[in-house]
Parts: structure tokens; C-alpha cells; sequence
């Protein structure tokens, strides 16, 4: 049990590093768009392709970390309302629905990705499938996410109002 806690735990703090190195990408390379476009008066042709990519990244990543978290997985008016038991049969039945859904989207994903193989981003000289793959790696870490908190039976996150 330590060692998959373990594993989980550098999973997930591989994948807030990546996310965030992709920010701090994507961050870095709008900047260069607007003083190459506005100051050196030479538009990047690789620089807008670049961010949106890395942001899509990011939000599939990040995704994942907020469901790891239990951030995403909450129905907190029809929660309150119920005994514990059955407040613990609600958070079942909601891991179910958003599991089932991110299968479908890892599903869509691979499917999709498979589909544009062969089309090239032009800008990036790559194939545009590797932007595509962000759906299902964010979906199966998803998953991932949201098992390993059911799993644990974390606590769910605090209302944004009470904080």
C-alpha cells in the first residue's frame, strides 16, 4: 500500500511539473508574439501554434490534478442534505458518472488523435495528432485521479465560500 501511494504521489507531482512548465511555456512564448509582432515588427509563425498547444496541455494536465484533489468531483447542496451513509452513496454513483465520462473522452481522444495522424501543424513542422493526445492522457490521468481519491476516501475539498 506505501509503495502505490508512493507511486501515486510522484505521478501526480510529475504531472503539476509538466503542467507547469507547459504555463510558464506558453506564457513565455505569447510574450515573444506580441514584442515580435508589435516591437521587432516580424510576427513568430511558430509561436501562436506553440501556446495554444502547451495551454491545451495544461488544462488536460491540470484536470487531473483538480480530480485528484476531489475538486471536481462535488454535488455539495445535495451532500449537505444527506446522512452520511447515503452522502457516501452519492459520491459512488458521481465517481461513476465522471469515470464513465472520462472513458468516453479517452476514448474520443484516441479515436480522434488516430484520425489527424497525418495532418502537420505548419507553423510547427509536427504532426497536429500530438496536440490531440492531450484528451486521452488528461482522461486516463483523470481516471487515475479520481480512483486513487475514491480510493482513499479523502476528504472532500472545502467550499469555495468558506475558505
Amino acid at each position: 500500500m506505501r509503495a502505490l501511494r508512493l507511486a501515486d504521489r510522484g505521478l501526480f507531482q510529475l504531472v503539476s511539473w509538466v503542467a507547469q512548465a507547459l504555463l510558464w511555456s506558453a506564457a513565455g512564448t505569447a510574450f515573444w508574439q506580441v514584442l515580435a509582432r508589435f516591437v521587432f515588427e516580424s510576427p513568430s509563425a511558430w509561436s501562436e501554434a506553440w501556446t495554444r498547444a502547451a495551454v491545451i496541455w495544461a488544462v488536460m494536465l491540470g484536470a487531473a490534478l483538480a480530480f485528484r484533489q476531489g475538486a471536481m468531483l462535488s454535488v455539495d447542496m445535495l451532500h449537505n442534505l444527506l446522512a452520511p451513509r447515503r452522502a457516501r452513496l452519492l459520491e459512488h454513483l458521481v465517481l461513476l458518472i465522471v469515470a464513465g465520462f472520462l472513458l468516453f473522452l479517452l476514448w474520443f481522444g484516441v479515436e480522434m488523435g488516430w484520425r489527424v495522424r497525418f495532418q502537420t501543424m505548419p507553423s510547427l513542422v509536427v504532426s497536429i495528432a500530438w496536440v490531440y493526445l492531450a484528451i486521452p492522457v488528461g482522461a486516463a490521468l483523470s481516471l487515475i485521479a479520481v480512483v486513487a481519491h475514491w480510493a482513499d476516501g479523502s476528504p472532500r475539498p472545502a467550499p469555495a465560500d468558506a475558505i
